[in-house]
């Protein structure tokens, strides 16, 4: 492709990965997290709705578990949004089921892995973050645009934070070494955005087990740039979230009509 006919960041069509592939032991037993119910439909499909919204996603690859991408795969086709259509497609935004790895850095490489070659922009974002307002997504999505490689939503911490020396029992007290500076923290979210490349090459380079791609850019020598996150875009991860995506969920139904 020349200069000329190569499309600009504010052109570049936009994908998103969601690793769906985690059991969410933290859950309690029962079916993977991102299949848990919320108001009656599964975290999965609220996530997938929630990054549809957005006026610049136009593919979302989920990755399911190993065994289960036909179930996943019934699943959105369930669940199409009015005007969509079954067998791969909600409105204006196509979906793709992969099967998935054994961890979450393998799940995404393999989402990535499925990425067809016109998508320059990606984002990776938890099925257990279901109720990330589009606003967020959007403004993840125009800062890779603007030209960052990699951009995290993020907030602000409310508590003091310690480092500790962990203890050698669980349950032991922890002697505190230091107190960082609660104003240089902050709390980050999904979706994360990526120039793809550079999502790539770190999927390539680092090869250790990390818990976020935006840490495997950082290892690259990349820049990562944050920008505001949402209290609504909480990890669901044990029961008390639950409780709370529900309360949020019937305060959009209330004040939205969501």
């Amino acid at each position: 492709m020349s200069d000329e006919s190569r499309p600009t960041p504010a052109q570049t069509p936009v994908a998103a990965v969601i690793p769906a592939a985690g059991r969410g032991v933290r859950l309690g037993p029962g079916a993977p997290k991102a299949l848990r119910a919320l108001s009656g439909t599964p975290m999965l499909i609220h996530a997938v709705r929630a990054l549809a919204a957005s006026r610049h996603v136009s593919l979302v690859i989920v990755v399911a578990p190993p065994d289960g991408a036909a179930e996943v795969k019934s699943l959105l086709d369930a669940h199409a949004l009015p005007g969509g259509t079954p067998s791969g497609s909600w409105g204006r935004t196509d979906f793709l089921v992969v099967p998935g790895g054994e961890s979450r850095q393998e799940s995404v490489r393999l989402g990535l892995d499925a990425l067809p070659p016109q998508y320059g922009v990606v984002l990776v974002h938890d099925a257990a973050r279901p109720l990330v307002p589009v606003e967020t997504v959007d403004a993840v999505v125009e800062a890779v645009r603007d030209g960052a490689p990699a951009v995290v939503p993020a907030l602000p911490l409310a508590d003091t934070v310690k480092e500790v020396e962990p203890a050698a029992a669980a349950g032991d007290p922890e002697p505190v070494v230091a107190t960082p500076e609660r104003a240089r923290l902050r709390a980050v979210q999904t979706p994360q955005g990526f120039d793809r490349a550079a999502l790539v090459r770190a999927h390539e380079t680092v090869t250790e087990n990390v818990t976020d791609d935006a840490s495997m850019v950082e290892q690259l020598g990349l820049t990562v740039v944050a920008v505001p996150g949402h209290e609504e875009a909480f990890k669901v991860t044990r029961p008390l979230d639950l409780v709370l995506a529900e309360a949020v969920l019937a305060r959009r139904r209330l004040t939205d009509g969501f």
